[in-house]
């Protein structure tokens, strides 16, 4: 579905429950109810006979905005700041280029990490490999590659 079709098909939608919106953004209701807490989701109106959370279009499509952003692993308070720069739009490019870009330097980060994580797995696995074959030659060699590793693990 492209972007347009997309918000259009929001804005003709019917306000959805806590669940609805928790099963569509992915995110829990104790999260959805957090945010909304800490003002991440503007308020939420409710149902005059239940008293139920009942998400307009605009707050679905902020929630699923922030679903994405907490998917990447960024912080609340960087989300808090993207969604206040959002009203600064276009001024505020400058600043949310930044605020993204320091967030793939983030991940780039977690990624080397995790390389570094699967080396070590990965010598160990063949250092074992080598042991349950009896390739004494291999194995050192695995062993002198896992201190190594170790040393940028620690």
């Amino acid at each position: 579905m492209a972007v347009t079709e997309r918000f259009k098909a929001l804005e003709s939608a019917t306000p959805l429950k806590i669940q609805e919106v928790s099963r569509r953004s992915g995110m829990p209701e104790p999260t959805l109810r957090y945010y909304e807490k800490i003002g991440l989701i503007e308020h939420v109106e409710r149902d005059e006979s239940s008293g139920h959370r009942r998400y307009g279009p605009a707050g679905v499509a902020r929630i699923e905005a922030l679903a994405c952003l907490r998917a990447t692993g960024m912080s609340v308070q960087d989300m808090r700041t993207y969604l206040d720069s959002l009203k600064e739009q276009p001024e505020a490019a400058a600043d949310l280029h930044a605020l993204f870009a320091r967030n793939v330097e983030r991940i780039d980060a977690e990624i080397e990490r995790l390389h570094v994580r699967r080396s070590y797995l990965q010598l160990k696995a063949e250092m074992w490999a080598a042991r349950r074959d009896g390739d004494e030659d291999a194995e050192h060699r695995a062993v002198e590659d896992i201190l190594r590793v170790m040393d940028v693990l620690r």
